[in-house]
């Protein structure tokens, strides 16, 4: 992992603490479904109906999660055979762009992913081609907050919104716009870390966007492993 992956400060790494935790449950709440639906198909004949459903939103979750991820700790793989032939100056100026690229490009996906978002959660969309420059007027045959999921049920514990985003009535399934909300949330994560990725950049305090070789840092930390005593 990326030396950058650890922030001094005591917030960084408690938003550190907070994010790598978070991968590690979607992920341990996945293989428990999948384990446990395998066990009652093949032993029992049976099985979670939502059980699919569900793990794809959470592999989908974990995506938009751990993209964000990734720039922070500049895990993202690269070719960086091109940029290592050019002087540092011009290395660092073409990280500079790179960054500001990235920026852009997660500016135009959260605009995108709000409006998507925003059409399922009875929020208004942004104006604007390219980025927002404001927000739209909405009338209530906008609203698509009845949208459901195919597959899993309503948990009782959530029902207290039914009232505030469905005119109190019930949902069967959960509805769309609590699995979709990690599009907009995703989004604004990349944002921030291609953000502060450029920050680092300019400053100065890394001179690239992606990790450098990996495979060879990863054959040095185990190289030890095969040293004859």
């Amino acid at each position: 992992m990326s030396s950058h992956s650890q922030s001094q400060s005591a917030l960084g790494r408690m938003v550190n603490e907070i994010e790598e935790t978070a991968i590690a449950v979607i992920l341990g709440i996945m293989t428990l479904i999948t384990f446990v639906n395998v066990v009652l198909r093949y032993g029992f004949n049976t099985g979670l109906i939502w059980g699919l459903e569900a793990v794809t939103i959470l592999f989908a979750w974990l995506v938009l999660f751990g993209i964000s991820y990734a720039v922070k700790t500049t895990a993202h793989l690269g070719v960086d055979a091109l940029t290592n032939l050019v002087p540092l100056t011009v290395r660092r100026a073409l990280a500079i762009i790179a960054a500001v690229l990235c920026i852009v490009y997660a500016a135009l996906l959260m605009k995108g992913a709000w409006d998507y978002w925003a059409n399922f959660a009875n929020l208004p969309q942004t104006t604007g081609r390219w980025f927002p420059t404001g927000f739209e007027e909405m009338s209530r045959t906008s609203y698509r907050s009845w949208y459901e999921v195919v597959d899993i049920p309503m948990p009782d514990w959530l029902r207290f919104i039914e009232p505030m985003i469905n005119e109190g009535e019930p949902y069967e399934k959960l509805p769309r716009f609590i699995p979709y909300v990690m599009l907009p949330f995703g989004a604004l994560l990349l944002l921030v870390r291609c953000v502060q990725a450029g920050v680092r950049v300019w400053t100065g305090a890394q001179d690239s966007l992606i990790v450098s070789h990996e495979a060879e840092d990863a054959v040095q930390d185990v190289a030890h492993m095969n040293r004859e005593d």
